[in-house]
């Protein structure tokens, strides 16, 4: 049975597929992906994710959502759109157009499907082996048109355990370097993110770390849950930095725990932003 272990949902823009590719990068080093592997599965959903920021949402800005699965042997990754799904249509000589993405998706999975339509959008399917052996080298449209509201930030559901880290570790990175963070806070970002990484799962519903991250102006907020009650109190109190001991506030600008009108999940809230 396939285990999901990655869910990332960021808004359909050109340059958040570099995010996608990261998590995906650490993703693969989780489960010790083949880098052949990787480069063609990074490659087929590149080509899959671009055409939905090209295609999907007719000039509107919409959700783009990715669904990583693996059962050992085989990676699953599915692109979906929330739009007018990602349809084969005529294109100025110049452009590109699933008349190239689809070969190409083919050429580079071990198998793909498309499933959907144009009033529900579109999910394309890839799988991949994890392991390349030497002979073997794959909701509708608003009334308006505008579609579906396009995500404010960066928003991933990982399965708890050894995924975190590395899909963590790298998207923060991304965020943090195209919001201009030095050196120094940059590492400040990644270090907040082995913390989050190393706290127990069971202070995660469904032991599912939920991660939200808005790269506002020279500054990212990261967005932990939900928790379970008293967790939020219990990662600032417990957390500490890999390594140097240091505490969370000690690297950010902004701490606060926000709980549901109901009194019911928490979650945790950190800013920190590119200097000090």
């Amino acid at each position: 049975m396939n285990a999901a272990v990655l869910r990332l949902t960021v808004p359909a823009r050109a340059e958040n597929v570099g995010v996608i590719r990261q998590a995906l990068a650490g993703l693969a080093e989780a489960v010790e992906m083949d880098s052949g592997a990787l480069a063609d599965l990074k490659t087929a959903v590149t080509e899959a994710c671009m055409n939905v920021v090209r295609h999907a949402y007719d000039g509107h800005e919409g959700p783009l959502e990715i669904h990583a699965t693996h059962n050992g042997e085989l990676m699953t990754v599915s692109v979906r759109d929330r739009g007018s799904g990602i349809q084969p249509r005529p294109t100025e000589p110049a452009e590109a157009s699933l008349r190239i993405g689809l070969p190409l998706i083919a050429a580079l999975s071990d198998a793909f499907e498309i499933l959907g339509g144009v009033e529900k959008g579109t999910e394309i399917r890839i799988h991949k082996r994890i392991w390349v052996s030497e002979d073997v080298e794959a909701d509708g449209a608003a009334a308006d048109g505008a579609g579906p509201a396009a995500p404010s930030g960066t928003d991933m559901r990982i399965a708890a355990g050894a995924m975190v880290r590395p899909v963590l570790a790298r998207v923060i990175a991304i965020l943090a370097a195209r919001a201009d963070f030095s050196i120094d806070r940059l590492s400040d970002a990644v270090l907040i993110g082995d913390a989050v990484s190393a706290h127990a799962a069971s202070d995660f519903p469904d032991e599912t770390v939920g991660i939200k991250i808005e790269d506002e102006e020279s500054s990212l907020e990261v967005r932990i849950g939900p928790l379970a009650v008293g967790a939020g109190e219990r990662m600032l109190g417990e957390m500490r930095i890999p390594g140097i001991g240091a505490s969370l506030a000690q690297l950010v600008e902004e701490t606060r725990i926000e709980t549901g009108e109901d009194g019911g999940a928490e979650h945790l809230v950190l800013r920190i932003s590119q200097g000090r």
